[in-house]
């Protein structure tokens, strides 16, 4: 009997995707079912997004951890949060480059300085 997969590239970018974002809802403590949900949402849609699209598989992690920003805002807001600059006001972090790849990294939106990789906030 033969197992039929995907494309095991796009399996593992999407693997990737999912596992450097979830690390980044698990440090900022925002990880919780709904969150999940998202996150798996997001890696449902963007499987088909890959598939017709091969050269895209770098822009994926950028653009699943967009999503779950998108989901996250209009259910719990903000997220993640910036601690990284002196702003006081409660402010966050966005994907940079904002078509999610190559490397994406998060960036604070009021001093634009680069806070960490994808996958690498800390707590």
């Amino acid at each position: 009997m033969d197992i039929v997969t995907s494309d095991d590239r796009q399996t593992d970018a999407l693997m990737n995707a999912r596992a450097l974002v979830l690390h980044d809802l698990e440090v900022t403590s925002a990880a919780n079912p709904r969150s999940v949900s998202a996150l798996e949402a997001s890696v449902t849609t963007r499987r088909w997004w890959a598939s017709q699209w091969q050269e895209g598989k770098q822009y994926v992690a950028g653009l699943i951890a967009q999503d779950v920003q998108d989901a996250l805002l209009e259910e719990f807001g903000r997220w993640p949060l910036c601690r990284a600059c002196d702003e006081l006001d409660p402010h966050a972090l966005y994907i940079h480059p904002e078509l999610g790849g190559p490397d994406p990294t998060w960036v604070c939106e009021h001093s634009g300085i680069t806070v960490a990789r994808l996958g690498g906030l800390t707590r």
